[in-house]
């Protein structure tokens, strides 16, 4: 990671990492567990760690996030897990940064075409915490060396090649998740500095899971925390 002159994690920083699912922070939690000091709660170096599994999809990320924050505020909350890559020359297993976000199925069918919320005016383009439709994580004080990639959240991952086609010519993203974009609207509208981390784990294709490589991924991703909550 980056040293950041002004960087907002230090050794008496309070981090909530974020995650869909357990076993996309598995490896996090076990090495963890010798710095535990209450459930889901850790102390390491001065830092103090809290996890929160929220559950797949946008709305079980915005729910359970906003239900955790109204108890306790954080320093920096980092959203942490797999992702499926439109960029082929991005090898699998690869950790990256997400600095752009947007909710990709968000608004109106018209025949064979698709009109976002902001597209059809039913949410002006720059109305907070939106820029330009998009949600922007590239102004805060910690940054990291990972790649910076613009991702789309979805409810449905991207299977066939219609939709596709449709999401990487509107959007041109490099990346696609289930969560993204619900993070960093809960993170903004509350004001609190974020990171969203994701690992490779799959090209964004016509669906065929024995293409995925989800172990190289979540270990990708799991020696990044680490190293995060250790420096």
């Amino acid at each position: 990671m980056s040293n950041n002159k002004s960087s907002i994690i230090n050794n008496q920083s309070s981090i909530l990492i974020v995650s869909a699912v357990n076993s996309e922070i598995q490896p996090l939690k076990d090495f963890l567990q010798k710095y535990k000091t209450a459930e889901n709660r850790y102390s390491v170096n001065g830092k103090k760690i809290s996890l929160l599994i929220t559950g797949i999809g946008l709305t079980n990320t915005v729910y359970f996030l906003t239900k955790k924050l109204y108890k306790k505020k954080y320093d920096i909350i980092i959203n942490a897990g797999i992702c499926g890559s439109f960029d082929t020359l991005m090898p699998l297993g690869e950790v990256v940064e997400v600095v752009s976000d947007e909710f990709a199925d968000l608004g109106i069918t018209h025949k064979d075409n698709f009109k976002t919320v902001f597209e059809e005016n039913f949410i002006k383009k720059n109305q907070f915490p939106f820029e330009n439709g998009k949600l922007l994580n590239n102004n805060h004080n910690f940054s990291s060396n990972l790649k910076k990639v613009k991702s789309i959240s979805v409810n449905a991952t991207s299977g066939n090649k219609e939709q596709i086609n449709l999401r990487t010519e509107k959007f041109n993203p490099d990346i696609e998740t289930m969560e993204g974009a619900g993070f960093f609207f809960v993170c903004k509208n509350e004001k609190i500095p974020c990171l969203q981390i994701r690992a490779i784990s799959n090209y964004v294709e016509i669906r065929n899971i024995e293409k995925w490589n989800i172990p190289l991924a979540i270990k990708n991703l799991n020696d990044v925390l680490q190293k995060i909550i250790i420096i």
